[in-house]
């Protein structure tokens, strides 16, 4: 880390459990961001602050009219651009030292296995139930973690799967307690700060499991009501039935 570097980020150095350890391992961490809409652009805009080395983008959409009340990476001037080719130029404006890898296809199959191989974390911020199985099949398989977050209406949901903690449970496991999930701001709105709340915490926990910092939400799931403005965080009992990690 060089003399920039340690001013750059010296307010997160500051912090004792965080130390100059906990930046050099963001420093070096390569992070796979899926989505780039509401969730996606805090998740990325604060993971290349808080100096995260390479961010790697995955999604097919482009920039539309509609995305600009809550996805704060995307600009007027962007709309009809590629979302990450908006994101990478958002990033880079915020922190040009991050390398950003801007991949403009829907992630599946080889592809996707490749990226999360290579990936020290994911962040799932996509927006229906196939992808997000999908993803959580990829990083028990890959054994990388997986940080999972989704927001509707005014509600939304955190929680952390870490493979490489064989006992705690994976977002198939949810199924068995939630049933099947698949509702989207498209045909069920969402209002906007709520996704920039859930999108903060996901970045975050992207940040403790990377530093080994704090109790990151494995075996968790936390709810937000922004109705009333409340929190709850109940425990996850891993599924022996479930058809992704039970088997494990």
């Amino acid at each position: 880390m060089n003399d920039q570097q340690l001013k750059r980020y010296s307010r997160q150095i500051m912090l004792p459990e965080f130390d100059y350890q906990g930046q050099q391992d963001l420093l070096n961490a390569r992070v796979l961001i899926i989505g780039l809409g509401g969730l996606g652009s805090p998740v990325a805009l604060y993971l290349a602050a808080a100096g995260v080395g390479t961010l790697v983008l995955a999604d097919d959409d482009v920039v539309d009219d509609s995305n600009l009340q809550r996805q704060i990476i995307h600009g007027e001037a962007n709309v009809g651009d590629a979302k990450v080719v908006s994101a990478q130029q958002s990033i880079v404006a915020i922190n040009s030292a991050v390398e950003v890898v801007a991949l403009t296809q829907r992630l599946e199959g080889h592809a996707l296995s490749k990226q999360v191989a290579v990936a020290d974390l994911v962040v799932d911020c996509c927006d229906n139930l196939a992808t997000r199985l999908a993803v959580n099949k990829a990083c028990l398989e890959q054994a990388t973690p997986l940080v999972s977050g989704a927001a509707i209406r005014m509600e939304g949901q955190v929680m952390v799967v870490d493979p490489r903690h064989p006992d705690m449970p994976c977002y198939h496991c949810l199924m068995q307690f939630t049933g099947p999930q698949d509702s989207r701001c498209s045909t069920n709105g969402v209002m906007a700060p709520v996704v920039g709340i859930v999108g903060a915490v996901q970045a975050m926990e992207a940040i403790k499991v990377i530093a080994k910092l704090g109790q990151p939400l494995l075996g968790k799931l936390l709810l937000l009501d922004a109705k009333t403005m409340q929190w709850q965080q109940f425990t996850l009992p891993k599924d022996a039935t479930c058809v992704s990690c039970g088997g494990e």
